[in-house]
Order: C-alpha cells, then sequence, then structure tokens
C-alpha cells in the first residue's frame, strides 16, 4: 500500500513523520521516526511478495495507526489473535483522519491529530518536545462524542510504526528486541534477542499475526520488566526507543502481520490488565504519557536520550536538593530497632563529613498486635521504648547537629490484623467484596476521603509539626490486578493509581520543602511518573552483595544518576579493598551510606571520609552528564566474573567521572577505556588506588585483582 507524507517535523536531529494513506482510502495515519541524517534513506516499500500471489494475500505493507482503541463488542482481529493482542480491531478501518494542529510550546512543539470514526468517537493523539529535547512525549486521549456509553478494552499511548523504514522489504535478520528485565534486587539486566528468535517474521502470505505482549499488573510497575522498550535495526545501527510514565498495570506490544514491525505501549488492556472501562457520553480517558526516541547509535545513546527528559521534573525537587546532598540511612545499622540514643550517636559521628540527610528507617513505631513492627503498619504510634523524648526530639537533635532528619513510612498500606477492625474494613481496597490482603497487608482506599484525612493527620502532620526534611516513602507488597470496581479490577487499580499521584501531590503541597525518596523494597517503582514526584529513588534493595555496582550501572539506561540513591553498607569487618568496592559503585548515582560506622577504625574512617570528600567534588558530573557503559561481567549477578567501567561525561564535555570495578577472574591486566575526543583530557583525581595513565583519548586504569574498584576525576 502506497502511504504519502501528511507532515514532517525535526526534533532536535530526528524527523517525526506523519504518514497517511492515499485519497480514496481509509485514511488512516500512521506515526514514523528516522534520524534526520537518514531521512532521505527511507525505503519506498516493496508492493508485491516475490513467491506469492493469491486473492485474499495480505499484501506486503499496510500503514499501521498511530494509535489504537478496542471498543467492548467491536469484532476482534483474524489472522488467529484473540488472547494475543487486542489489535488492530476498529482503528484500520473506522478511525479517520480529521485535522492535523501545530501549536508553538516552550521552543519546540505540540501536534495534535485528531481522528473519528462514524459512530462519533473521536481519538486525539498529542505528540510534542521542547527546546533542547532529543525526545518526545505522547499522549492519546479517547472521547465518547457519542450520545450512548462506549466500553473501553484497550486504549495505547503510542504506536510507532514502519520499522524499519530503512528496508524495502521485512528486514530479515536486522530487528532486534531489547528489553530491561527486573527482580527484585537485581534490576535492570538488559535482555536483546532478535526478531526472529520471538516469531516475529511476518508469514508467508501475511494472513497470521505475530505479536509480542509483555508488561506488568499491578501497582509495582518494575516488576519484571522495566516500562521500557527498544528495536533495533542493526544494518543500519538504528534504535527506536519508548518508556511509559505510568505506576500501573502498563503493557508493551510488537506486532506485525506485514513486512513492516509496529511497537505499540500504553495500559494492560483486557487480556492483561483485566482492564475494561465504560465512558459515558461527554467524558473521555486520557492515556499514561509515554517518552519516544530514535537514534543512529548504540543503547546508551537512546536510554540517554530518554532519560534526560526526567530532567525537568528533577528540577523542581527542593532547593536542598540542588548539590546532590549525601544520605545515611540506618536500617541497615540497626536492622529494624533504631532508637534515640543511637541515632544521636550517628549525627555525631556524621556532622562535619559531608552528610546532609540522616533517615531513621523502619521499627520507629510499635505492632498493635504484638511481635515486630510490622503489625504497626497503618496505625503508626510511635514506640516510645525506643524513642521516649518523641520523634521532635530526635529530629530537633539532628538538626543541631547539622543533618536533616528523615523518617520512613508505608503510607500506602496497613498491617493484615487492622482488617480484623469492622470499623476500618470499609477503607481498605476490596476485591470480591473483601479487603484485599497481601503479604500480611491491606491497602488503604486512597479514593476515600476519610482515609486521605487519616493519613494526613498521621504522617504529614507528624513530619511537619515534629521537623523532619526528609521522607522514605516504602511500598512493600503490591495489588496484582487490581480491586472492586464497577467497570473491572482494572480499572480499579488505574484509579487507586491516580489517588496514589493526587496524595503525593498533597504531600508537596502541604510540606514543599520536604524531600521524598520513592522506594518499593528497593527499585520496583522506578519509573517516570512517580521519579518527577520525588526527589531521589532507592536503586535497589542489594545492600551489601557483590553485584551492586552492575545493578546500579544497569539504571543509568533507566533513571537519572542523580535520583539513583545507592546503598554502601560498610561493616566493621571490611577490608580496606572492600570498602573502596561498596563506596565506589555510590559514584555511579546518590551516594546512600550505612553500617558500622560507629566502630570504625581509624583508617576505615578516613576511607569513609576521603570517599565522601571526593563525591562532594564530583556531584555535578553526576547530576548532568551522559554515561557510557563498557566492560563483560558474565552471565551471572550473584557471581559475577570480569569487568564494569562506566564513563560519565558533564554536560560541558569538559570534565569525566570514571567509576570502574573488577569482579571473579578472568580479568584484563588493564582497563583501556575510550573519552570524547574533546582535547587533552588530564587525571585529576584517582581514588582507590593509582596508576592510571592517559594515551592520548585511551585511559588506562589497572586494577589489583579481583574485586577492586577505582574512581577517577578527569577534565579536558
Amino acid at each position: 500500500m502506497a502511504t504519502e507524507i501528511l507532515s514532517s517535523f525535526e526534533c532536535g536531529d530526528t524527523t517525526i513523520q506523519y504518514r497517511i494513506t492515499p485519497p480514496g482510502k481509509n485514511r488512516n495515519v500512521g506515526l514514523w521516526m528516522v534520524p534526520s541524517p537518514l531521512a532521505s534513506r527511507v525505503a519506498v516499500r516493496r508492493e508485491i511478495l516475490p513467491d506469492w500471489h493469491m486473492p485474499w494475500e495480505a499484501g506486503p505493507f499496510f500503514l499501521d495507526s498511530l494509535a489504537h482503541v478496542k471498543r467492548v463488542g467491536d469484532a476482534y482481529a483474524g489472522g488467529f489473535t484473540q488472547g494475543r493482542t487486542l489489535r488492530p480491531s476498529a482503528m484500520f478501518n473506522e478511525f479517520k483522519f480529521v485535522a492535523q494542529r501545530v501549536a508553538e510550546e516552550q521552543g519546540g512543539q505540540r501536534i495534535t491529530t485528531e481522528l473519528k470514526s462514524a459512530r462519533g468517537d473521536a481519538v486525539i493523539h498529542e505528540l510534542w518536545w521542547h527546546g533542547g529535547d532529543q525526545a518526545v512525549r505522547v499522549r492519546t486521549t479517547y472521547e465518547n462524542r457519542t450520545d450512548k456509553p462506549i466500553g473501553l478494552e484497550m486504549l495505547t499511548s503510542f504506536n510507532l510504526g514502519g520499522i524499519s523504514p530503512l528496508a524495502a522489504d521485512d528486514a530479515p535478520e536486522r530487528l532486534w528486541l531489547h528489553r530491561l528485565r527486573s527482580y527484585w534486587s537485581v534490576e535492570g539486566r538488559l535482555v536483546s534477542e532478535p526478531i526472529e528468535q520471538l516469531h516475529l517474521e511476518r508469514s508467508w502470505t501475511g494472513h497470521a499475526v505475530g505479536a509480542e505482549r509483555f508488561g506488568q499488573v499491578g501497582s509495582m510497575p518494575v516488576r519484571g520488566f522495566f516500562p521500557f522498550v527498544a528495536v533495533g535495526d542493526k544494518a543500519a545501527n538504528v534504535l527506536w526507543g519508548a518508556q511509559l510514565a505510568w505506576a500501573g498495570s502498563w503493557q508493551m506490544e510488537l506486532y506485525r502481520q506485514d513486512d513492516c514491525l509496529s511497537v505499540s505501549g500504553g495500559l494492560a488492556d483486557r487480556e492483561l490488565g483485566h482492564w475494561t472501562k465504560t465512558i459515558q457520553p461527554g467524558e473521555k480517558l486520557a492515556s499514561p504519557v509515554a517518552m519516544l526516541a530514535c537514534v543512529q547509535g548504540d543503547m546508551d545513546d537512546l536510554c540517554g536520550r530518554l532519560t534526560n527528559l526526567q530532567q525537568a521534573a528533577a528540577e523542581q525537587q527542593p532547593e536542598v536538593e540542588k548539590d546532590l546532598p549525601i544520605c545515611f540511612n540506618e536500617w541497615p545499622a540497626t536492622w529494624g530497632k533504631p532508637t534515640h540514643e543511637v541515632m544521636v550517636q550517628l549525627a555525631d559521628k556524621l556532622k562535619d563529613t559531608g552528610a546532609k540527610y540522616l533517615v531513621i528507617d523502619a521499627g520507629w513505631f510499635k505492632s498493635e498486635e504484638g511481635g515486630d513492627w510490622n503489625g504497626g503498619l497503618g496505625s503508626w504510634v510511635l514506640n516510645e521504648k525506643v524513642f521516649p523524648h518523641g520523634l521532635a526530639a530526635v529530629a530537633k537533635a539532628i538538626r543541631e547537629r547539622g543533618l536533616i532528619p528523615g523518617l520512613w513510612f508505608e503510607w500506602e498500606v496497613a498491617s493484615e490484623g487492622m482488617a480484623g477492625r469492622p470499623e476500618l474494613v470499609p477503607h481498605f481496597l476490596q476485591r470480591d467484596g473483601r479487603p484485599l490482603r497481601s503479604g500480611g497487608r491491606v491497602f488503604w482506599n486512597l479514593q476515600d476521603p476519610w482515609v486521605v484525612d487519616y493519613l494526613t493527620t498521621r504522617m504529614i502532620d507528624v513530619l511537619g509539626g515534629c521537623g523532619f526534611g526528609y521522607l522514605k516513602v516504602d511500598y512493600n507488597d503490591h495489588i496484582g490486578i487490581g480491586c472492586d470496581d464497577p467497570d473491572s479490577q482494572g480499572e480499579g487499580l488505574r484509579k487507586h493509581i491516580e489517588a496514589v499521584y493526587r496524595f503525593f501531590q498533597r504531600i508537596r503541597e502541604r510540606l514543599p520543602d520536604l524531600v521524598i525518596e520513592n522506594c518499593a523494597s528497593g527499585g520496583h517503582r522506578l519509573e517516570p511518573s512517580l521519579q518527577g514526584m520525588t526527589a531521589v529513588g532507592s536503586f535497589s534493595d542489594a545492600h551489601e552483595v557483590k553485584e551492586i555496582p552492575i545493578v546500579a550501572a544497569n539504571l543509568h539506561r533507566a533513571i537519572l544518576p542523580r535520583q539513583s540513591l545507592i546503598w554502601a553498607v560498610l561493616r566493621k569487618s571490611d577490608s580496606q579493598r572492600r570498602m573502596i568496592y561498596s563506596l565506589a559503585a555510590t559514584f555511579l548515582g546518590r551516594m546512600c551510606l550505612s553500617g558500622d560506622i560507629l566502630d570504625f577504625t581509624d583508617a576505615q574512617w578516613a576511607t569513609y571520609r576521603s570517599a565522601c570528600d571526593l563525591y562532594r567534588r564530583v556531584w555535578p558530573i553526576i547530576k548532568h552528564g551522559f554515561s557510557r557503559r563498557y566492560g563483560e561481567t558474565g552471565k551471572s549477578y550473584r557471581y559475577p566474573r570480569g569487568w564494569q567501567a562506566v564513563v560519565r561525561v558533564a554536560e560541558n564535555r569538559r570534565e569525566a567521572l570514571v567509576v570502574a570495578h573488577s569482579f571473579a577472574q578472568p580479568l584484563p591486566e588493564c582497563l583501556d577505556l575510550p573519552l570524547p575526543e574533546v582535547g587533552s583530557w588530564r587525571i585529576m583525581e584517582e581514588w582507590g588506588g593509582a596508576g592510571a595513565t592517559l594515551e592520548g583519548v585511551r585511559l588506562k586504569v589497572p586494577l589489583a585483582g579481583e574485586f577492586d574498584a577505582r574512581v577517577l576525576h578527569l577534565r579536558a
């Protein structure tokens, strides 16, 4: 099928094309992206298949729509699709192009494309970027302009088609899928697979549909996969990528029936996310925002463009965050047994070390059910045995020593025992008419005004009234498919996530200077929407393990290093090499310290202090820069082999931070790392050892054997 260019726009060095079918056809509109230097090489699609001709043949190419909606009652597509995909349904034949509007916005543009069906309902597709961005944001809104309710069971945020636009045929052995897998304490593993291995070659006639749908169901959006997808054309060295900003159930989908691959994403649909929703006449529903990027380069190039869009929200965090302060969290120091005395001792030890935040983690409250502090979730009653002078007193003592006190809450949940109190039962999320229980927890219904007022009193007022400046928000279980709702359990979950957002906003409105940490058993919520509402995110629950540097480096592809809070748990039994190994990893993001600092020897304390001093000098490179990763770590995270190095170049390209780690054998004799060709580089500081040299734009870093580390500060 021939297509025409409806419109074309330049976003940095990326060309965005809106393609449309010719007059007389269904006037469908598709969205393509291509690196601008390659725009002249966009191929003319072939019109016949070389080996097969039949009247019912689907043909080599059909233009895929820039958005997809599946209405309840619409026919499902053929090609054996039910249970695998809800695409393409009505979008191919019913929704036709109406208009496109372009508005100038913050040095960039917002492009709004309207599609409408004969019924009268409409799909509004918005794509926008701002000056300096090298990626775009996209959102789809469904509008019911009819006089009858319409049920939805799928709504995409984006659909990027025409892949690969640089091949005239079906691009055999050129296309690869890239995903970031995630699991508790081993977040962000890059997995790359050829399209053929996923069975996504076109069928011989184009009759059957190939689809690969993946995502996450529940309220931990980074559980199994990050909400991220990338597809690469290896022959052209081009990557297309997308990231969703959504804390609930989501999906990504690769779809193929003809020569071209399409990539879409948005809310998890009826088949994956148990989601349906009725849109009343005059109502509309907007999808989560997605970020899209295209680059001629590698995964570091692509992910740098996507994550850089998170900078705008990070810049809106409290003023104290501007120089990326060091955090000390007492959790691995006391393992849930903080006391007033211990917190004061820690504050005495940490003052004048460069640390700024001192956080009291779980265990400050008592259990109403007996047993450990887990039984006190939701009631938030101070354990006066461990804090006999009250929370205000310990917060004041910490501030008197020049630190900002922090406090841990898991405010979205309560202990399971609270569900046994009849007066509270209506205030919890329900499934099948009963409180939803999971892992010893129940979940507050944040759409309930009573719950909002209760949590305001029990948490927000306590934080403000007692003088805390830092809130660690934890979240240690999830809601699964959803909760009771007139439409569906998936819609109940979607509404709940929106209520979570509103409560985060309430915290910010009441306490504008509060620094908020986004934690969910470590890294289960590291997605752009919640990262944008918080100052930092806990990178993982990996506290003392050897894989910490690998996980920390992984996250450069998903979130900003300035918001990635990385543990260095230091023990009195640690050797100097072990301390260096742990502390060096924190330079891959935000330094978060803990452990036995009250029992350190003078030598250990000197190592600790020297790391903090260096961090306070190089934080601007962590805050604004570009990361490139090198090395070979083997297949196992638990038993890593080889080495890893991350070279982060400052925004001005005149400074660089190099963080190198060795793992188990085999190891090279010396690491050989390339540097940008911007001038003559100089080694300003080398921490953790000595002996690094420069040979032109190559940095040579010797490591002293297994599980060693170096941090280098360079200038050009």
